[in-house]
């Protein structure tokens, strides 16, 4: 894309930011984090940067804390004692499954809480991850106003912003960008979010996960407006994608270099007096082998897309299916000890590890 005078000076605002003025974007491995100190081959948690090796297995996609459903409204208001209540013991429990991380993908708008996530983090001994970026979805619901008038380099600095200075005066920097598109081609405003979630990575080396579900097309294009930017597949993530039908859409775009989120898993559990949920470990796994078949493990992570503190009136979504149910019907199928440790530990510490992943 050409450089217009405005992407000129959004590029020299992000090296001010990062690196210091006069000196342009920052090179692979130097990607830096508030007040001149190097972040790059590590990974950002609500307790500050740790090696990639310290995640161990890890939950790349989970929601500790959410207000989804309810009004849009920022930040959020919890119940902090019947939350502590609520979400210790989970967390705990994750643990002793052997859990060592888990990404609160909650976003802007909809229940994002870095003070309340780094008090769970410290009560539990976990690991907790947070995000920078704004969710299209939902029929933009969760999209703020200004949004729609701000232009993709502006959205992008305020981005950028909460990487080096900390997300809403906490200190505590984001670990990745949250994004989100509805369904059918993007729509100008969601292409928005794409461009800027693009510009940020470019500053900051941090991974775009990007909420997609059963919509190749979308996925496809939203590749193609990376490249616009100069930015490859490998900093980009098609989430939800175990809701689109054909295996062969996951490894043409995983084959580009893109990562492939199966972050649905469950199983039907008793709550509130009836069952909940339904069972999705064969549609997982289909697409799991078909990955596996093509060579493209190394590409793909799973979590639950689960919920342990969710808004009044609704239950639970477990964290616990994986280690329970999905990996012991992966062995069953094959998967060696050394694969499995692919899928839970090595992809999601390459994943989340800062490193900007630009087009030569």
């Amino acid at each position: 894309m050409p450089s217009s005078p405005t992407r000129r000076s959004f590029i020299k605002s992000c090296a001010v930011l990062t690196v210091g003025a006069g000196m342009g974007l920052p090179g692979p491995g130097d990607v830096p984090w508030g007040s001149g100190k190097q972040a790059a081959g590590q990974v950002m948690t609500v307790n500050g940067p740790i090696a990639p090796e310290e995640l161990g297995f890890c939950l790349p996609h989970e929601h500790v804390l959410s207000r989804f459903g309810i009004d849009p409204v920022e930040p959020p208001e919890y119940d902090e004692a019947a939350m502590v209540e609520e979400v210790v013991p989970y967390l705990t429990y994750l643990r002793e499954l052997g859990v060592g991380a888990v990404a609160d993908c909650t976003a802007y708008s909809f229940g994002r809480a870095p003070a309340l996530l780094r008090k769970l983090s410290e009560a539990s001994g976990l690991h907790l991850l947070t995000n920078t970026g704004w969710y299209g979805a939902a029929d933009d619901r969760y999209v703020p106003e200004e949004a729609y008038r701000l232009s993709a380099e502006e959205i992008a600095e305020r981005w950028i912003a909460e990487f080096a200075d900390g997300i809403g005066g906490t200190g505590i920097r984001p670990g990745f960008i949250k994004v989100a598109v509805d369904g059918g081609p993007l729509s100008p405003i969601d292409a928005k979010l794409v461009r800027a979630a693009a510009l940020t990575h470019r500053a900051t080396g941090l991974t775009i996960k990007a909420h997609t579900g059963d919509n190749a097309p979308a996925a496809r294009q939203q590749l193609d407006l990376l490249v616009e930017e100069g930015v490859a597949p490998g900093a980009w993530t098609w989430t939800h994608a175990q809701n689109t039908p054909d295996a062969q859409d996951l490894i043409e775009v995983a084959r580009r270099g893109a990562w492939i989120s199966l972050d649905g898993i469950k199983t039907p559990y008793f709550a509130n007096g009836r069952m909940q949920g339904s069972d999705t470990l064969d549609r997982h796994l289909n697409h799991l082998l078909a990955l596996r078949e093509a060579d493209l493990l190394g590409r793909v992570i799973i979590s639950h897309d689960g919920s342990s503190f969710p808004p009044e009136g609704t239950v639970r979504r477990p964290m616990d299916i994986i280690s329970n149910s999905f990996l012991p019907l992966l062995r069953a199928h094959g998967l060696s000890p050394a694969e499995i440790t692919v899928l839970t530990v090595d992809n999601p510490a390459r994943y989340f590890t800062l490193s900007r992943q630009l087009l030569d």
